[in-house]
């Protein structure tokens, strides 16, 4: 095994076949490079060149390549011109896309839905039939550790940049995401992360923990925190795709607190007005014990759980309402924009400053 947990490699997988053999190392060093090279080359005939033209204003001083501008990578999901990528890369809106195929054929795609959940949108090229799919990787065969390739064919070379890494979680983002220490950066959002064997584990999205911004994670590429949404298992999302869904983040319409000793569930401290939560009748004191049949063991827990679903799924919410078990029927709305700040109070004499307001808790 290579010492370091992260190689990053700028290789060139053309010239694989011409190459000879590196001499065995004990240590695998020279071996790597060749593994990462022979798995790029199982799955470059699927990696497309996107590109977008026109457009919102690309915002100055952004650091890095400015969305829409210049080339980006998506990954054919289906032999009929299906083709997955990052909504990052269309945040300006270009109204003319257009994809290349490995093989240098050019296509007008049009761009149909996106999960805004998992910063992933669908695009359709037309009157083809014939585009190689790769193979995907189970996602219960996935371990932490294991090596992943990350590929992208944005810096406009005519030879994709590889980034080679481990997998170092399974299952982040309320579980909608693998994550890797292998580079990525807006050249590569769209593109595949791999396996050593070449088969696509991921497509590379920029995401956060912490927020839901449309750009949110992108201040983190090239960081060795990197996130990819396996394919393994989007069947359903892929089909609302196909549909020209948007889907988008799930909204109960609760600020909660934990209650118990230990903390168990979550207390509503506040029900938000005309939320789903007050539509199905949800009040302040409810302890939520279950989402759907699963045990909700804590407020992060609770923001987790519904964090897995999307605007108009539907949900059992099972709460303790003054030592009686009651369960609502919700049906959850999108997370509405954030609130503006509040105006600064008026400058006080300085023995008379008040201690500022105690922000509330984020509200579910």
């Amino acid at each position: 095994m290579v010492a370091r947990a992260t190689v990053v490699a700028w290789l060139s997988i053309s010239t694989v076949a011409s190459q000879e053999s590196p001499p065995i190392s004990a240590s695998g060093t020279l071996l790597a490079p060749q593994a990462f090279r022979i798995a790029a080359a199982k799955v470059r005939a699927s990696i497309v060149r996107i590109e977008g033209f026109g457009g919102l204003s690309p915002a100055a001083g952004s650091g890095y390549q400015s969305p829409g501008e210049g080339p980006t990578t998506g990954l054919i999901v289906s032999a009929d011109g299906y083709i997955l990528t990052s909504t990052f890369n269309f945040l300006r809106k270009p109204p003319v896309i257009t994809v290349t195929l490995a093989d240098g054929r050019r296509h007008v795609a049009q761009l149909l839905g996106r999960d805004e959940t998992r910063k992933i949108c669908l695009l359709k090229v037309a009157g083809v039939n014939d585009l190689p799919v790769p193979e995907w990787a189970p996602r219960d065969e996935l371990k932490v550790g294991q090596w992943a390739v990350a590929i992208g064919v944005g810096f406009g070379a005519a030879e994709p940049v590889l980034s080679a890494g481990i997998v170092s979680a399974t299952s982040r983002i309320s579980g909608k995401a693998v994550q890797t220490d292998a580079n990525t950066s807006p050249a590569n959002y769209g593109g595949p992360l791999v396996d050593a064997g070449g088969r696509v584990i991921g497509v590379c999205v920029p995401l956060s923990p912490g927020s839901r911004e449309e750009a949110a994670g992108a201040e983190w590429y090239d960081s060795g925190i990197g996130f990819a949404i396996p394919l393994d298992g989007l069947e359903d999302v892929l089909t609302r795709l196909k549909a020209s869904e948007r889907l988008q983040h799930a909204f109960l319409g609760v600020r909660a607190a934990p209650f118990g000793d230990p903390p168990t569930g979550a207390e509503i401290e506040e029900v938000i007005a005309n939320s789903p939560a007050a539509h199905a009748g949800l009040l302040a004191k409810d302890k939520i014990v279950a989402i759907s049949g699963a045990n909700v063991l804590d407020v992060l827990h609770l923001a987790t759980v519904i964090h897995r679903c999307v605007a108009g799924d539907s949900i059992d919410v099972a709460v303790n309402r003054d030592g009686q078990d009651q369960t609502f029927a919700v049906k959850l709305a999108a997370l509405p924009p954030p609130a503006p700040p509040l105006s600064p109070p008026p400058p006080a004499e300085k023995s008379k400053q008040p201690r500022p307001p105690k922000p509330p808790r984020p509200a579910i």
